[in-house]
Order: structure tokens, then C-alpha cells, then sequence
């Protein structure tokens, strides 16, 4: 006569390891994330309703730093100007689209164009400025050389306020552009061909194949270099710093750059005011990327 042991009961570990198992993994993530950078944002926010230089005691101002804003002129220029960049800096999206498609074709050479195009991606962007103010310079400068091929005058982009801002955005775009064409090229690469033979066979060609089937195949690429290009031209500051500090008379100063003027420049250490430009920032790029995960997670529903 044989008698069956009963099995040993499992740990709640063993039970629910199938659910648990990924969130260990995540957790070192999840507490990096919680540590540097949800607690500073509930951190900027508390300070920035205190008057303090970052030493002494803080005194609580309240809503006064907002109000302060209002009527802040130099404020008001780096809003305007951030707005210039948002507009301006999409244009990087559409420019590397256009060039991802060239560079995915297969002709000879094809590989000694990419690295060109690559070229700018890795290039840090204190050299980018670098780079671009000696193109902008009034006399030596290339922009004024060429200039003076058509008999028009030397321009001094980063002297005139009215062209300032521009030329640093112009700047910028250059790697921007090299980004999204990576992100394009990697889109490409995931497009299927069946679609766009299905396509040809119904007559569609030239812009109609682009609109109609290659772009829809690259929306996942398409909102990751949105919510990147936004994220880059709302934080603009390296180019700023290095090529023109702030000026011509403080017109192309961003938020960024201003939060940084007022809370850690030397004539600064408002770190109270500075925290609220730097919440005023927050809230705007919040707004922006929350309405493309909301389109992005209502598209996904509604397949």
C-alpha cells in the first residue's frame, strides 16, 4: 500500500512571481526616477513659493513670484522667444524625413552620405555654437563671404537683436535635423514592403505613396521626434550660453536660460523666482507632451 505526500504549499513569492518578477527589475529605474526627478519637480515647485538666495533662511511669499512674472518685460521676451524656437525647431521633423528618405535609397556611395548627414548627432552642442559663430562672424565670417558674392553687405546675425534669436535656431536645427533622421531611417526600416507594393499596383506614387501609406507606417518615429524636438527647443541653453550669453540686450534669452540668470548667475540667487520661471517651463512642456500621449493613447483605443 503506497501513500501520496501531499504537495508542499508554495510562498506568496512563487505564487504571484509571474507579476512580481518585472517590477524588480524596474524598481532600481522606478527609484532613480522618484529620487531625481519627480521629488525636484514637487521640490521647484514648493520654492518657488519662498523669497530665497539659496543660503539664508526662506520666507514664504506665496503666489508673489507669479505675480511678478506678469510684469517681468525680460520674462516676457524669454516666453516670446521660446515660442520661436517651438515653431522654428519643428522644422527639423519634416527635414529629417525628407533626408531619411533620400539616404534610403540604395545607390553607390550611399554609406559616405549617411556619415555626413550622421556627422552633426555627435557633436556636442558647445561645438555646434562654437562652429556657427564663426560662420556668424560680421568680417571673417562665411555667411558675410558669401554675402559679399551677391554684393550685399557684411551681416552680423549675433549683434542684431532683430536676427539674434534666429541664427541660434538655425544653429540648433542642424543636430535636431540629424536626430530625427536617425529616427526616420529607423522608422523606414519597419515599413512594410507588401503595403507599398499593394500601393504601386493601385496606382499610388510620388506624394500619394508618402502621404498615404509610408508616413502612416512612421506615426511610433513621427512622435517620438515631436516629443523630442519640443523637449529640446522649450530647454534650449547650451547654444544660448555660448553663443551669445543672453544678448544683444538680453533678446534671446529663453526661460531656461533666464530661470538660470535669476537663481545660480552671479547678479542671481533669486531661487525662489527662479523656480517659478522654472515652473512656468514645466507646465508648458507638460501641456505639449500630455496632448501628444492623449492623441497617441486614443489612437491606440480606438483601433
Amino acid at each position: 500500500m503506497t501513500t501520496t505526500s501531499e504537495p508542499r504549499p508554495r510562498g506568496w513569492y512563487k505564487r504571484n512571481e509571474i507579476a512580481v518578477t518585472p517590477w524588480l527589475f524596474l524598481a532600481p529605474a522606478i527609484l532613480f526616477f522618484l529620487v531625481y526627478v519627480i521629488f525636484p519637480i514637487f521640490q521647484s515647485i514648493n520654492i518657488s513659493f519662498y523669497d530665497w538666495d539659496g543660503l539664508g533662511e526662506a520666507r514664504w511669499v506665496g503666489f508673489d513670484n507669479y505675480v511678478e512674472l506678469a510684469d517681468d518685460s525680460a520674462f516676457e521676451v524669454s516666453l516670446w522667444n521660446n515660442f520661436k524656437w517651438l515653431i522654428f525647431y519643428l522644422l527639423a521633423i519634416p527635414a529629417g524625413l525628407f533626408i531619411a528618405l533620400f539616404l534610403n535609397q540604395t545607390v553607390t556611395g550611399i554609406r559616405i552620405y549617411k556619415s555626413l548627414f550622421f556627422f552633426p548627432f555627435v557633436l556636442s552642442q558647445v561645438v555646434v555654437g562654437l562652429v556657427f559663430s564663426w560662420f556668424y562672424l560680421p568680417n571673417e565670417g562665411l555667411l558675410s563671404n558669401a554675402l559679399a558674392w551677391f554684393g550685399l553687405g557684411p551681416l552680423n546675425v549675433l549683434g542684431d537683436p532683430t536676427w539674434a534669436t534666429y541664427g541660434i535656431i538655425a544653429a540648433g536645427l542642424w543636430p535636431q535635423t540629424a536626430y530625427c533622421m536617425i529616427l526616420y531611417l529607423t522608422g523606414l526600416n519597419a515599413v512594410d514592403p507588401e503595403q507599398v507594393e499593394a500601393a504601386r499596383l493601385d496606382g499610388a506614387k510620388g506624394w500619394k505613396m508618402l502621404w498615404y501609406v509610408i508616413i502612416p507606417q512612421l506615426k511610433p518615429a513621427t512622435f517620438i521626434a515631436f516629443v523630442v524636438t519640443i523637449i529640446g527647443a522649450l530647454r534650449s541653453f547650451d547654444l544660448i550660453s555660448i553663443m551669445t550669453n543672453g544678448g544683444p540686450f538680453g533678446q534671446t534669452r529663453v526661460l531656461s536660460f533666464y530661470m538660470f540668470e535669476k537663481a545660480l548667475s552671479e547678479y542671481g540667487f533669486r531661487m525662489g523666482y527662479g523656480a517659478a520661471i522654472a515652473v512656468v517651463l514645466f507646465l508648458i512642456m507638460l501641456m505639449f507632451i500630455a496632448y501628444f500621449l492623449f492623441s497617441m493613447y486614443r489612437e491606440e483605443k480606438g483601433r
